[in-house]
Formats: C-alpha cells, sequence, structure tokens
C-alpha cells in the first residue's frame, strides 16, 4: 500500500512552490501597475491574506487575462493544500501585503487586518 503521506508530499510541495511564485507574481503587478485588472489582483490578495474580513468572488477569474486567472488558480491550489499562508511563501511578505491594500484603499493607512494565520 502507498504511504498516504508521501503521495500528500507529492502534490503539496510542487503546488506551494507553483503558488508561491504565483503569488510573488501577482504582489508585483499590483506593486507597480494600475490598471483595472491590478484592482481586482489587489482585491484577490486580500481575501487569500483574510478571507473572514475580504471577500472575493471567484466569477473575477472570467474577466482576467489568462496568465493572471492561471497565477490565482495556482494560487489556491496552494491554499488547499495549506502548507503555509501565502504571505509567508515570499520575501517580504507581509509587509508588502499590507502596502497592496493601503495603496489600493482596501484598508486606511494606519491600519493594520488580521493577518490571515492558518486556516
Amino acid at each position: 500500500m502507498i504511504d498516504a503521506f508521501f503521495l500528500y508530499t507529492q502534490r503539496a510541495t510542487p503546488a506551494t512552490e507553483k503558488g508561491a511564485q504565483a503569488f510573488d507574481r501577482l504582489l508585483r503587478l499590483a506593486e507597480h501597475h494600475d490598471s483595472g485588472q491590478v484592482a481586482r489582483i489587489a482585491g484577490f490578495i486580500a481575501s487569500v491574506h483574510d478571507g473572514a474580513t475580504f471577500r472575493w468572488d471567484p466569477f473575477e477569474l472570467r474577466m482576467l487575462d489568462v496568465e493572471i486567472s492561471d497565477d490565482m488558480l495556482a494560487c489556491l491550489d496552494a491554499l488547499r493544500w495549506g502548507q503555509q499562508d501565502l504571505h509567508r511563501l515570499v520575501p517580504d511578505g507581509e509587509r508588502r501585503v499590507l502596502q497592496v491594500l493601503r495603496a489600493w484603499g482596501l484598508i486606511p493607512a494606519a491600519a493594520t487586518p488580521d493577518a490571515g494565520g492558518s486556516r
């Protein structure tokens, strides 16, 4: 019988790595661009950071470039496996996420939402 932990790590580790790369790309877009698509990216980042506070409609995937929606799906897959919160997988992730949320007016300049802990 195949070890269940082995099967889990065979899927979880690559999904987490792919999600980390995708989350970093989405963060960079939200940090350095200001198109309508980027506003949707910022909302997605807020939701995967603190889903209790920020809701996200999955139908928004249809309104984005394929590369962006693919990155969002990779992030969701990484969340599904639950090895770590996405902001912990990228350099300086917590600060960068909060900076994006402030820049896009999702939180006031002085506010800090729940850090989104493991769910």
